[in-house]
C-alpha cells in the first residue's frame, strides 16, 4: 500500500498544483491518472465482503464524470449524472453495513447547507438546475449515511468514510459555488483537493 499511497499523493499534488498555476496538459493529464491509481489502491484492499466493490464501482462513476467534464463543458449534464451515481454507489456501500438509526441533528445540518447552496447558485444553474439539485441532494443523503455508520459504529474504518464523504460535500459546494456564482483564486485547486482527498479517505476505509 505505501507505494501506491505515495504515487497516490504525488499525482493527486501535480494536478491540484496545475490547478492553482500549471499548464492545461498538467490537468489533463494527472485528474485521470489519480483517479486510475485510487482505482488501483482499492483493488488492492482486502476486500471481506462484496460490498466493498461498491467503492471500485464510484471510482468508475467518478473517473466517467471527469472525463466527461474535461471533454466537453456541453456534457455537463452526462457528467452530473456520473457523479451523481458515484455517491450513489457509496451511499449503498455505507447504508449496507448499519441497522436503522436516527441522529437527528445531522441531517437537520446538511440540510441547512444544501439549501444554503442551492438558494446561492440557483438562478446561474439555468437548464441544469433539476440535475444539480439532484446531486446535491444525493451528496448530502451519501454524508448522512456516511456520518450514521459512524454514529451507529464508532470505528476508525466508518471515521474514515464519514471525512471522505465530508470532503466531497465541501469539494462540490467550493467547485459549485465558484463556477456558478464567483470565482476566486485557488477554487479549482481547494475544489480538486477536497475531492482527491474524499474518495481516498473512502478507499483507506477498506484498509483499517
Amino acid at each position: 500500500m505505501l507505494w501506491s499511497f505515495i504515487a497516490v499523493c504525488f499525482s493527486a499534488w501535480l494536478y491540484v498544483d496545475a490547478s492553482y498555476r500549471g499548464p492545461t496538459w498538467q490537468r489533463w493529464v494527472f485528474k485521470p491518472v489519480t483517479l486510475l491509481l485510487l482505482l488501483i489502491l482499492a483493488w488492492q484492499a482486502p476486500m471481506f465482503s462484496a460490498t466493498g466493490y461498491l467503492i471500485l464501482a464510484g471510482l468508475c462513476a467518478s473517473l466517467v464524470g471527469d472525463a466527461l467534464t474535461m471533454l466537453s463543458r456541453e456534457r455537463m449534464l452526462y457528467a452530473t449524472g456520473a457523479f451523481f451515481l458515484s455517491h450513489l454507489l457509496y451511499t449503498i456501500y455505507f447504508a449496507s453495513q448499519m441497522t436503522l438509526s436516527f441522529f437527528w441533528p445531522l441531517p437537520l445540518v446538511l440540510l441547512v447547507i444544501g439549501a444554503l447552496l442551492i438558494a446561492t447558485i440557483w438562478t446561474r444553474l439555468e437548464t441544469l438546475r433539476w440535475a444539480v439539485c439532484t446531486f446535491v441532494g444525493m451528496t448530502l443523503v451519501m454524508v448522512w449515511l456516511a456520518g450514521e455508520l459512524w454514529f451507529f459504529r464508532p470505528t476508525a474504518p466508518a471515521l474514515s468514510a464519514f471525512v471522505g464523504a465530508i470532503l466531497l460535500l465541501l469539494g462540490n459546494i467550493v467547485w459549485l459555488g465558484s463556477h456558478y456564482r464567483r470565482r476566486f483564486t485557488a477554487d479549482n485547486a481547494i475544489a480538486a483537493a477536497c475531492y482527491f482527498a474524499g474518495h481516498f479517505m473512502i478507499v483507506r476505509s477498506l484498509y483499517i
